[in-house]
């Protein structure tokens, strides 16, 4: 039988969760990140990391995440699984059901992950597709939270790549209500659909001039212009992206208080100046670490039944 038949609940999307749980898991992730949550709600219990896309942050936040909840994380690369093989994914989601208690799944299609939680017997995790990172915008929102308290009232701009960053800040946009200001060159908007829903529960600006998504913000972010797989198009996106460097000069038509974040890792020279992300605005090494608090929060609920009080 599997480990856990009962039923249970996926983080594929932001959405997936309320605005009065997703306020709850902050609650808890910053009860972890003060180190006040000593409990080991994963004890016994294993998570599947599976990666067809490699990554440091994911990869070693999650794996000391679940040790520090009492639990383990099981590292599965390509050449690990038989998804590289052609294995149908329900196959894989089926069998790793019968062994682990969660699967985390950083890959390509967002298709393939909806799939594995269709039919998984245990939580899935969305460790990033290329239409959507849940994970990192939940850190950038524990961030905004940290060091601004709060994002009621607050204007957080997204400048750069309408990639699955830009989808997952429209997502959390449409869930809890803040203005969100995305500049992006003509030919590269988020998806279309997100952005719709998005728009019927807040202000949402799309623009292709940075300047006009950064005025007034309080939250400035931004992302490698070439994401990974992307690496043959660097020239054409350098030449698209011409302006949206965001630098000293941009950051000063932001907010007095904005602060700066950006996903890792950063290029410094084209999305970001030096000055600006290694300066006295930047969140960035925070904004890192909280990966490791929000997804121990996340997998205290998913996989450990911590309650969302």
């Amino acid at each position: 039988m599997p480990v856990s038949a009962a039923p249970h609940r996926d983080l594929l999307a932001i959405p997936d969760f309320s605005s009065a749980e997703l306020v709850a898991l902050f609650d808890l992730a910053d009860r972890m990140r003060r180190g006040e949550y000593r409990d080991r709600p994963l004890a016994g219990k294993t998570l599947a990391m599976i990666f067809m896309k490699a990554s440091t942050r994911t990869r070693v936040s999650f794996e000391v995440g679940a040790y520090q909840l009492g639990g383990q994380a099981s590292f599965l690369s390509p050449r690990d699984v038989q998804l590289g093989r052609g294995e149908p994914i329900a196959d894989t989601a089926r069998v790793l059901s019968r062994y682990v208690d969660g699967i985390m799944i950083r890959t390509f299609a967002h298709a393939d992950v909806e799939e594995l939680a269709r039919y998984a017997d245990v939580p899935v995790i969305n460790g990033l597709t290329d239409l959507l990172h849940p994970c990192q915008i939940l850190a950038d929102l524990l961030t905004v939270r940290q060091h601004l308290g709060g994002w009621e009232g607050r204007r957080i701009a997204w400048i750069g790549d309408g990639n699955n960053m830009a989808n997952s800040w429209l997502n959390a946009a449409y869930r809890l209500g803040f203005e969100l200001a995305i500049a992006c060159p003509a030919g590269y908007e988020p998806d279309a659909a997100i952005l719709a829903r998005a728009r019927t529960a807040t202000t949402v600006t799309l623009t292709h001039d940075p300047r006009e998504a950064i005025a007034g913000a309080h939250v400035v972010n931004t992302d490698v212009w070439a994401s990974m797989g992307q690496e043959e198009e660097q020239q054409r996106r350098e030449r698209d992206f011409a302006g949206y460097t965001v630098d000293e000069p941009m950051m000063e038509l932001a907010s007095p208080d904005a602060i700066f974040l950006h996903c890792l890792p950063a290029h410094r020279g084209e999305e970001v100046s030096a000055a600006v992300i290694d300066g006295p605005r930047s969140r960035v090494w925070d904004e890192a670490e909280n990966r490791l608090h929000i997804q121990k929060a996340v997998m205290a609920v998913l996989i450990g039944g911590v309650p969302l009080a």
